[in-house]
């Protein structure tokens, strides 16, 4: 009698050769974005590990085989993220919006912005915007299933940066609903544009990184860093739908995460968001606002258009 055989679940062997593509990782000097750089790197790619500390990046750069350089990123630094812009030349074929910062206390970026929406979303959302004249092929942004959490419920447009009403998880849980929305008005706008650039999003599930030892809160901190050792994933299983996102072929905005319980650990698979994340009225005012608080807009249609088709 013959064996039922199954399919065995996706995994980094899956990804298609990679040669001749360039990918740019922010954040990339450990965790999520490290395993990242590796996977895409060991298919081929050339990786730019866009970091803060380019002496970490150089000592990550030296574990990965395969052709990796680092850069200077800060992305709670506007004049950082321009620079970076400013300095890239040629095509990009993959950017992948990866760095983050997660319950931290109360601090504000050097443009003084709340620092976990600065970072995780206006950083980034600045840098998509000046680099996509160059992005060839897609966008792919880190969220988390904290978008759903009671914090991640709207976005606080009345008072972005929660001054007086600061709450570590409210802010990281708005930060994450954030990258949601940008993902799904930018989806509208390359579209609109004539574009075949794709923007899509992913979250890792639980996965044990560092990203959880800088909690503001030393109980919720002790508790995350127990959950990284007895329910998490590793690193390389949390960047798995990061990188089903970014090397199969997805719709446009669509948003991949484990297919395990809760959705914290498992084989990358598409996966729902909020309403509130669903909203395009609410992506569109997201947009414009941080167009204004940044100075970065979307760039001409031509230009994104052009890029795409080089």
């Amino acid at each position: 009698m013959a064996k039922n055989l199954t399919t065995p679940p996706w995994n980094t062997t899956d990804i298609p050769d990679q040669t001749g593509r360039t990918a740019v990782v922010t954040g990339a000097n450990s965790g999520l974005g490290l395993a990242t750089v590796a996977a895409l790197a060991g298919a081929g790619a050339h990786v730019v590990l866009a970091v803060r500390d380019t002496t970490r990046g150089e000592a990550a750069a030296r574990t990965v085989r395969g052709s990796v350089e680092v850069r200077r990123l800060d992305l709670a630094d506007l004049s950082s993220v321009r620079e970076f812009a400013a300095g890239w030349d040629g095509d990009l074929d993959l950017l992948i919006n990866n760095a983050g910062v997660m319950n931290v206390p109360e601090a504000r970026t050097k443009d003084g912005f709340e620092m976990q929406f600065g970072t995780n979303h206006l950083g980034h959302f600045a840098l998509t915007n000046l680099l996509l004249p160059h992005v060839t092929d897609r966008v792919v942004t880190l969220s988390s299933a904290a978008h759903k959490f009671p914090g991640g419920t709207r976005i606080h447009f009345d008072n972005l940066d929660l001054a007086g009403a600061y709450s570590p998880m409210t802010a990281y849980s708005q930060s994450k609903l954030a990258n949601l929305l940008f993902t799904l008005e930018l989806q509208r706008r390359l579209t609109e544009a004539g574009s075949s650039v794709r923007a899509l999003a992913a979250h890792p599930g639980w996965a044990a990184t560092n990203l959880q030892s800088h909690d503001a809160n030393f109980l919720r901190g002790a508790f995350l860093r127990l959950g990284n050792r007895l329910v998490a994933q590793d690193s390389r299983a949390g960047a798995l739908p990061t990188l089903y996102a970014a090397v199969q072929d997805l719709p446009g905005a669509s948003y991949v995460g484990p297919d395990g319980m809760f959705e914290t650990r498992g084989a990358p698979t598409l996966v729902s968001r909020s309403a509130a994340a669903s909203d395009p009225e609410s992506a569109r005012r997201l947009w414009t606002v941080s167009a204004a608080l940044t100075g970065v807009p979307f760039p001409e249609p031509a230009a994104v258009a052009s890029a795409a088709t080089a």
